[in-house]
């Protein structure tokens, strides 16, 4: 045994072991996914962080230390989210023709997001700050935590209420609009991409190339639009 806690002290120390921890971790999340046929609860994000948590847990390995690691999948976000250019770029003739509607979509979908989290927030009793960090809960994560700093949130509580807010939207969103009879995917994905951000967008994607398309475009000008109405919002009922 003592050979063993050597073994792991060592590795442990070595920035490529978390770096194939969480590539490993999410693709046993993604093959159980697979294995149940799509089974909503077993979301790839999620399997996948219980996963990498309760093994920093097991190991008393501090978040610091598995960021050292594992950041080089952080650093591919910014790519990722670049390359959703090129699935919009292919529905770019049929989203001209439907300007309209996801506008109105996006300005209800956004507004109803901070407004929910405010009104909900409020009925709880939550301290200022609180709601203040919780707001932006449906842009993606970067965005987020800016405009929670600059309205006297606490970013780091805001990121954790993003992740909480992606993963439900990437299980319940899709499932639940199709119990309300929606088929059309165009729908579905800009739903999802305007509720949930980037890992409902992922989400989509594997439901179609056109349902991801149309998420990336809802998570792309939802966050603009985030950046906008929240410090309008926060300033109205005056948290500055």
């Amino acid at each position: 045994m003592s050979g063993l806690f050597e073994t792991w002290v060592y590795l442990a120390e070595q920035p490529l072991l978390w770096l194939t921890l969480t590539v490993g971790a999410y693709a046993l999340a993604h093959w159980l996914f697979v294995a149940s046929q799509g089974f909503a609860l077993l979301n790839p994000v999620l399997v996948a962080v219980l996963l990498i948590v309760a093994t920093l847990l097991a190991t008393e390995t501090d978040y610091a230390t598995y960021f050292e690691g594992a950041q080089f999948v952080h650093f591919l976000l910014g790519p990722a989210t670049v390359l959703l250019a090129i699935p919009l770029h292919a529905q770019a003739k049929r989203l001209r023709r439907q300007w309209l509607p996801l506008t109105v979509a996006l300005v209800v979908g956004s507004a109803s997001a901070i407004l929910s989290a405010l009104i909900i927030g409020r009925l709880l009793g939550l301290e200022a700050e609180l709601i203040a960090s919780l707001l932006p809960k449906s842009a993606t994560t970067p965005v987020a935590m800016g405009v929670a700093d600059q309205v006297g949130g606490e970013p780091s509580l805001t990121a954790v209420f993003v992740i909480l807010t992606g993963i439900t939207g990437a299980m319940a969103g899709v499932p639940m609009l199709k119990a309300l009879g929606e088929r059309d995917s165009d729908i579905k994905g800009f739903a999802t991409g305007v509720a949930a951000h980037g890992i409902a967008t992922a989400r989509a994607f594997q439901h179609s190339e056109r349902a991801g398309a149309y998420a990336g475009l809802g998570m792309g000008l939802n966050a603009v639009l985030t950046a906008l109405l929240v410090p309008l919002l926060v300033w109205l009922v005056g948290y500055y």
